[in-house]
């Protein structure tokens, strides 16, 4: 049995105000071609289908279209909401991914059954699959938790939590069958992207799971969350395929792949990693002041994406340094002024009288562009909601 392992799509996916949908779409067709050449008898995509979870149209475009392409392949799916999907709306077209063969596991379920797939191979062979969707720390650590305990017994709580969800799964695994375990989560020992960080996720301080909680009868287990393509266990092998395109510069130099698993019923599986051309290459140019023009125009070839960080002596202001960057880089999306500053000691006085709301669209515009409508009501909604739980 043959079944390719992807992740992490993040379709509607903004950087500096620059959609990366296009470059998303181009990947997505790429693996579902290598899907027919690679004569996969099954796709498994473990989360974060789209980047929000009020996906634009042209985002929910090279999603669907990539489902309708493995549908002309007559390959089958198995999908799971990420932390980036929204479940109700993932749940919402189930039964329309269904008519195309993808089955959508959008919300974790105490029945295990309610999260067991299960694909027939035209060779006849069976794969079962255990669909463990995103599911927040916040539905396993109660507020009331949070407020009696320390750090790591949050943790370990959450780690318990997540514990009854893969023992149950497990349970559901079929003797004779290809057995494999699907989730969204990140594990003990994985190795961030730098664009984890730019999103604020830190795995530092993650709630986690340990290698030792997955079921012994995986025989592959397909994760998602963590964008750096890697393995994070040996028994049962799990891996993290990482995202399809360098998503933002935090990914820069890294090579993007899929898996392809070779497994049968009883046997030890075979993972190779099979590379993706898509998307534009990202690049961050460090450069002093003084070497701007010259080091830029020796990257007229670069058909990438390019973050600048000009270097300059202390209390230097440079009105029109962006001017210069694009009209020699029109491919630059952000242009940094990377000069020493006498008030870093005491950021709160840049933070005086400005609201939470303010704050995040200060941070919003600097990282990515102007805040969009839709994620600033859902912002202060998600304000107001915590200002209420506080209250109770």
């Amino acid at each position: 049995m043959r079944v390719l392992h992807t992740a992490d799509f993040h379709a509607g996916r903004l950087l500096r105000g620059h959609d990366r949908t296009p470059e998303i779409h181009d990947a997505l067709v790429e693996i579902a071609g290598l899907a027919r050449t690679e004569r996969a008898d099954a796709v498994l995509v473990s989360g974060d289908l789209f980047d929000t979870g009020n996906p634009s149209a042209d985002a929910e475009h090279a999603v669907f279209d990539f489902f309708l392409r493995l549908r002309d392949a007559g390959i089958p799916g198995i999908v799971i909401a990420g932390n980036h999907d929204s479940a109700a709306r993932l749940a919402s077209v189930a039964g329309l991914l269904g008519w195309v063969g993808i089955q959508a596991v959008s919300q974790p379920s105490a029945t295990p059954q309610d999260m067991i797939r299960t694909v027939e191979t035209k060779g006849g062979e069976t794969l079962v699959v255990g669909a463990l969707p995103y599911l927040s720390e916040r539905r396993l650590v109660k507020a009331a938790d949070l407020l009696g305990g320390d750090t790591g017994a949050w943790r370990q709580k959450y780690r318990e939590g997540m514990g009854f969800f893969l023992r149950r799964l497990g349970e559901g695994f079929v003797p004779g069958a290809v057995n494999m375990l699907m989730c969204h989560a990140t594990m003990d020992g994985a190795v961030p992207s730098g664009s984890e960080r730019t999103m604020q996720f830190d795995l530092t301080n993650a709630y986690t799971l340990s290698g030792l909680q997955l079921p012994a009868g995986a025989q592959y287990v397909a994760l998602g969350h963590v964008h750096k393509p890697q393995q994070i266990s040996d028994t049962p092998p799990a891996y993290y395929p990482g995202s399809v395109i360098q998503l933002d510069f935090g990914e820069a130099g890294e090579k993007k792949q899929v898996n392809l698993v070779e497994v049968e019923a009883g046997r030890p599986a075979r993972v190779h990693a099979l590379p993706l051309a898509s998307g534009r290459e990202l690049r961050t140019l460090r450069v002093e002041l003084e070497q701007v023009e010259a080091r830029l125009e020796a990257l007229k070839g670069f058909s990438g994406l390019l973050k600048v960080m000009v270097s300059a002596p202390a209390g230097t202001a440079l009105p029109g340094l962006k001017d210069r960057v694009l009209k020699l880089a029109p491919n630059a999306l952000a242009v940094e002024l990377d000069a020493p500053q006498d008030d870093l000691a005491t950021p709160e006085l840049r933070r005086e009288g400005l609201s939470l709301m303010e704050l995040y669209e200060r941070y919003h515009r600097e990282r990515r562009g102007d805040l969009p409508d839709d994620l600033r009501a859902a912002f202060r909604e998600a304000d107001e909601s915590a200002k209420t739980e506080d209250v109770a």
